[in-house]
């Protein structure tokens, strides 16, 4: 069975709904794991109902505008968090290591491929998660210029555990995965955490390719997917 993780994204301490990366229209997330917003209710609510580990990104400290890590740190206390805080460098990634299990290395927000091999020989693999933002099958990344396929070469010789494989521009839209984008990272796949507007007819599609994880948000969120089907 392909592994579900579940997805929030926080905002001034709330769990928060978007579509396509737009980050200032996002609204609180309304969920059936939980009555409210809060990301520990929601993070009980998903245990209860079986999920051993979840993704959160802190759309505040992405944006330099204030940070959620103290709630991250909570909900690390009731279940593995994958985290993003839109990691730069080799210092943050040490920071937020006292915060999650694991960190995101993305490459919208790194400041080099140097910073992301820093990061790669002073932590264990097990906490490393790289994630490749795309947007129009286009690699996102603000501080360098590199197309997919070299930034692939790099992953190769770098070797992480999880690459998360992420369709920006799908966020919150239902509308199934991207198989170009799948097609070009296919000798990665046992690596591969895919996301960015997952549905439930995905999931049997991306098993039957071969993937063993993927993010999910709305579908789960809404109750149109459960975690352990």
């Amino acid at each position: 069975m392909i592994k579900k993780i579940p997805v929030i994204d926080l905002k001034q301490h709330q769990a928060v709904s978007g579509k396509s990366g737009m980050r200032d229209t996002y609204q609180p997330l309304n969920t059936v794991f939980a009555s409210s917003s809060n990301p520990v209710e929601i993070a009980q609510g998903l245990k209860l109902n079986g999920a051993d580990e979840m993704y959160i990104a802190d759309l505040d400290l992405i944006e330099s505008q204030g940070h959620n890590i103290n709630d991250i740190k909570m909900v690390n206390t009731i279940m593995p968090v994958m985290f993003d805080g839109g990691v730069k460098n080799c210092e943050a990634f040490e920071f937020f290591l006292d915060y999650a299990f694991k960190v995101i290395v993305p490459t919208e927000t790194l400041e080099s491929i140097d910073e992301m091999e820093k990061i790669f020989e002073k932590y264990p693999k097990e906490r490393i998660v790289v994630s490749i933002d795309t947007k129009n099958s286009e690699l996102l990344a603000k501080n360098f210029d590199m197309s997919l396929s070299e930034f692939k070469d790099i992953l190769i010789r770098l070797d992480p555990n999880e690459i998360i494989l992420l369709d920006i521009s799908g966020v919150g839209t239902e509308k199934g995965y991207n198989k170009k984008l799948l097609d070009e990272f296919a000798e990665l796949k046992d690596k591969l955490i895919i996301a960015g507007g997952l549905n439930k007819d995905s999931l049997g599609e991306l098993e039957s390719l071969g993937i063993k994880k993927v993010l999910m948000g709305t579908s789960l969120h809404s109750g149109e997917v459960k975690i352990l089907d």
